[in-house]
């Protein structure tokens, strides 16, 4: 493929996302860019969540790990399962009730300030340090197909991919997402699916025979039983719900789009619905991945190293020209599907949670708004760069191993607060939140040899949560308790 078709697909697509914009971005105010105005149809947000939940590391990283891990990615997916319900059933309802435009304005209610100001804080560290990753696999696919040829350094198209972001969110916000998003996960299915087609039918194969070519393949094994491995069963599951809940039910970005549904009924069907939808795509995006390395043996091909270079190199080096066009489409749809919400989720909680925003003028908040979208912008593109240069292993990896460190204080948080009715002593909270990460690090480091051979994997999480919950029971006490403390000072 050349840069020129290449680039001339990029300028199409972003012109129907600008379009977009322009159609939904008239006479916004502040609740039309955090929450659409509370009018979004539950069905045009469950499937656009498909694509910003995915994100482009999942469109190259999932059939990439196939070689080396077979099918044993769904260990986590059926954890995703388990943990949507909970966030349907618990947390959905909570957010409801209290009317909540940032979901961390709970903790205030719950806790006080400082715990408020805490969970704010580290969402903003997560969501930006796992988009950035994000982000930066799409500004290198870009890179190697089209700017490189042009001989325009990485630190441009990274600039490039943040600006295009920028102009169509900064008006409209979580009204234009709504919309942009169904339109990316379209055609992220649209690419997964001509590429299976493509590379089946250059096997010769009917979808029944594709379907009984990959369960007789060695990339077919779901489970692992060695309780040992990192890969074991209820590690990933345990792990996969865990990770549900605290990258979905206690993040802004998604928890963003649900609050934008008109009432809890439909905000909970949303959410049933997507999770339905999101175990049928990633055992797509599996059996691409059989497929891809199934092809690349019965051609000889030698593969990349890295995983996830694998769908890369062969839809631009060896398959006809509309995979490569449906990868680069299906990459740049899926990356800033994730992305772009990223950016309207940070700016509203910087904006809600730290700006005291319901003191100010519409006018104020407009002004600010802009200013905080803009910044956010800036610091992405700083954290893409340093994700450039400190970048060594598989990028799903990356982003999981991110989230086990920086959203298990929040889950600790929440866990805390709706499931005992103790009182914390606030001003404390910070310092627990920060140290829980650093001993879940040296727990995991060190669990081989303390443990007789036991391997963290992303289950790290869930021992980052549960340190930051005896965390806050050690600075807690019953109310009453803590009430009569006070006055004694």
């Amino acid at each position: 493929m050349s840069a020129t078709l290449i680039l001339s697909l990029i300028i199409g697509y972003f012109a129907i996302l600008i379009l977009i914009s322009l159609l939904t971005g008239k006479s916004t105010d502040s609740d039309t860019f955090f929450l659409a105005n509370r009018k979004s149809p539950w069905y045009v947000v469950a499937f656009g969540m498909i694509g910003a939940t995915l994100s482009g590391v999942t469109f190259v990283s999932v059939p990439g790990m196939v070689r080396d891990l077979q099918f044993s990615y769904m260990q986590l997916v059926l954890g995703y399962l388990a943990g949507y319900m909970v966030i349907a059933t618990v947390l959905l309802p909570l957010y409801y009730r209290l009317n909540l435009v940032s979901i961390y304005t709970y903790l205030e209610q719950r806790f006080g300030f400082w715990s408020y100001k805490t969970g704010a804080a580290f969402f903003l560290l997560s969501r930006t340090l796992g988009s950035a990753i994000r982000l930066f696999l799409v500004a290198s696919v870009l890179q190697l197909a089209v700017f490189d040829a042009m001989g325009i350094p990485f630190s441009v198209t990274v600039g490039i991919t943040i600006l295009l972001i920028w102009a169509y969110t900064f008006r409209g916000g979580m009204k234009t997402i709504i919309w942009t998003d169904t339109f990316q996960t379209t055609a992220m299915l649209l690419a997964v699916g001509i590429s299976i087609w493509v590379v089946s039918d250059e096997l010769t194969l009917s979808f029944q025979g594709m379907v009984e070519t990959i369960s007789a393949s060695d990339y077919a094994g779901v489970f692992n039983w060695d309780f040992k491995d990192n890969k074991y069963f209820l590690k990933q599951f345990f792990a996969g719900a865990f990770i549900t809940i605290v990258m979905t039910g206690l993040d802004q970005d998604m928890m963003q789009k649900n609050l934008s549904c008109r009432n809890i009924g439909e905000a909970q069907k949303n959410m049933f619905w997507f999770s339905v939808i999101l175990v049928v795509v990633n055992v797509m995006f599996l059996s691409l991945g059989a497929l891809l390395y199934l092809y690349a043996s019965s051609k000889g091909i030698a593969l990349p190293e890295r995983g996830d270079d694998v769908f890369p190199f062969l839809a631009l080096n060896h398959f006809p020209a509309i995979v490569g066009i449906a990868f680069i489409l299906g990459i740049i749809a899926i990356a800033y599907a994730s992305a772009d919400s990223a950016l309207t989720s940070l700016t509203t909680s910087f904006c809600v949670d730290f700006l005291n925003f319901k003191e100010r003028s519409e006018h104020e908040r407009v002004r600010l708004r802009y200013i905080v979208h803009i910044g956010f912008s800036v610091l992405m593109a700083l954290v893409i760069l340093a994700v450039d240069a400190l970048n060594s292993q598989s990028l799903i990896a990356t982003v999981l191993q991110v989230a086990g460190y920086t959203y298990g204080p929040l889950l600790g948080l929440y866990t805390f607060g709706l499931y005992t009715r103790r009182v914390v002593r606030d001003r404390y909270v910070p310092a627990i939140c920060i140290v829980a990460p650093l001993l879940t690090y040296l727990i995991s480091a060190n669990s081989a040899a303390w443990f007789y051979g036991y391997q963290f994997g992303f289950e790290v999480l869930i021992l980052n949560g549960l340190l930051t919950f005896v965390g806050l029971y050690a600075i807690s006490a019953k109310k009453t308790a803590l009430e009569l403390e006070e006055r004694s000072k």
